[in-house]
């Protein structure tokens, strides 16, 4: 199985950025669905988008659509999310994770591995 870990999150003023880091170890994520989630304090997680084994990605959230670019690179085995135009809204605990397969027919529910998440905070 895959294990994963987060890591770039921080604090930053609003309209600032920040780049997340998701490594994976135990196994290549080649083949796997890799996504991005977040959960804000007392609100649901939010699913953000995935991104397919190939690097195409599929937005779950149109708040992030223009602001955050989703990318992986299977030889690093890292997934990566550049956030850019930060918002206090933003502010979450940002995870990662993954399901074997590709993504054609992963839904949100699907994703069996996840990080521990890192905190990413936005101040107005």
């Amino acid at each position: 199985q895959v294990q994963l870990m987060e890591s770039g999150g921080g604090s930053v003023q609003a309209g600032g950025s920040l780049r997340l880091s998701c490594a994976a170890s135990g196994h290549s994520i080649s083949s796997y669905c890799m996504a991005w989630f977040r959960q804000a304090p007392e609100k649901e997680r939010e699913a953000l988008a995935m991104v397919y084994t190939g690097g195409g990605v599929a937005y779950y959230a149109d708040s992030v659509k223009g602001r955050f670019t989703f990318s992986r690179d299977n030889a690093k085995n890292t997934l990566y999310l550049q956030m850019n135009s930060l918002k206090p809204e933003d502010t979450a605990m940002y995870y990662c994770a993954a399901v074997l397969g590709d993504c054609y027919y992963t839904g949100e529910h699907d994703y069996r591995y996840w990080g521990q998440g890192t905190q990413v905070t936005v101040s107005s």
